[in-house]
C-alpha cells in the first residue's frame, strides 16, 4: 500500500510496471502520440508536452529507437489510433480522493470500466473536480540513493540551480520537486549531470493524506488501484491514502 511520501506512491507502481514493461511501453507510446497531436509536432523542443513524455518513458529505459519510432508513427500516415486524454475522479473507501488519468479511443468503453471498478471496492465516481482542486500539478524526479553515496547537499545544490523547487528525502531516495513547466529543463540539467533517475514525470500530488487502518477499506483501496492500474486505458492512478 502507497505511504505517506509521493514517492511511494510512484514506487507501488512502477513494481506493478517493471512486471509488465511491454504493456508500460505500449501506454506511454500511446501518451507520446496523443502529445504529438495535441502539441501540432513531433519535435520536443517545440511541443513541451511531447517533451515531457519522452523524460516520463526515458526514466522507464524505454529504448530510443521505440521513442524515435513512435513520434514518426504520429507524425505520419500509420498513426491510426484516434487517442484522446480522459480523466476520471471519485473516492475510494472512506473517501480517498482518487484521479484517473486515460488515453482512449472509446470514451464509453473506459468510463463505464473505471465506474465499475470504483462501485466493486467500496468507491464511487464522482464528476469532473469533485477531488483534483485537493492535488497540485508538479514535476517529480526521483534519484535513487538507496547505497548512500549520494550526498543531500550535492543533489540539493544541483537540483536547485537547475530550477527545482525543492528537494525532499524519503527511504533512499531524493525527490527533485519542480514547476510543470520547469520539469523538462530540470530533468535535462540533472541528467547531464550524471544522475540516474527511478522515475520522473509530471503528476498529481496531493494537499493532505487520508490513512486507512480497517485491514478491509487497505484491501479493498489495493484491489481497486489493481484493477485500474492493470487497465489498457489507464495511464495514471493519483490518489491520498497513505495506510
Amino acid at each position: 500500500m502507497a505511504g505517506h511520501s509521493k514517492w511511494k506512491n510512484i514506487q507501488r507502481t512502477k513494481g506493478a510496471q517493471d512486471a509488465k514493461r511491454g504493456k508500460v511501453f505500449t501506454k506511454i507510446a500511446r501518451e507520446m502520440i496523443v502529445a504529438v497531436k495535441e502539441g501540432g509536432s513531433g519535435d520536443p523542443t517545440n511541443n513541451s508536452r511531447l517533451a515531457a513524455v519522452i523524460v516520463k518513458a526515458k526514466a522507464a529505459n524505454m529504448p530510443n529507437d521505440s521513442i524515435k519510432r513512435t513520434i514518426e508513427k504520429a507524425q505520419g500516415a500509420g498513426a491510426g489510433e484516434n487517442f484522446e486524454r480522459v480523466t476520471y475522479e471519485g473516492y475510494g473507501p472512506c473517501g480517498v480522493a482518487v484521479i484517473v488519468d486515460a488515453m482512449t479511443d472509446n470514451r464509453n468503453r473506459t468510463a463505464a470500466e473505471i465506474r465499475h471498478h470504483f462501485d466493486k471496492y467500496g468507491g464511487n465516481m464522482g464528476a469532473t473536480g469533485c477531488v483534483s482542486w485537493s492535488f497540485d500539478k508538479k514535476g517529480v524526479i526521483v534519484i535513487d540513493n538507496s547505497d548512500g553515496e549520494l550526498a543531500e547537499d550535492d543533489v540539493l545544490s544541483a537540483a536547485i540551480e537547475a530550477g527545482a523547487d525543492d528537494v525532499e528525502t524519503d527511504d533512499g531516495v531524493f525527490e527533485i520537486i519542480t514547476a510543470p513547466d520547469n520539469f523538462t529543463s530540470v530533468n535535462n540539467a540533472l541528467e547531464e549531470a550524471g544522475y540516474a533517475f527511478l522515475s520522473a514525470q509530471v503528476e498529481m500530488v496531493p494537499q493532505n493524506y487520508i490513512t486507512l487502518t480497517d485491514p478491509a477499506d487497505i484491501k479493498n483501496m489495493e484491489k481497486m488501484l489493481d484493477l485500474m492500474e492493470d487497465s489498457d486505458d489507464v495511464q495514471n492512478v493519483w490518489h491520498n491514502c497513505s495506510g
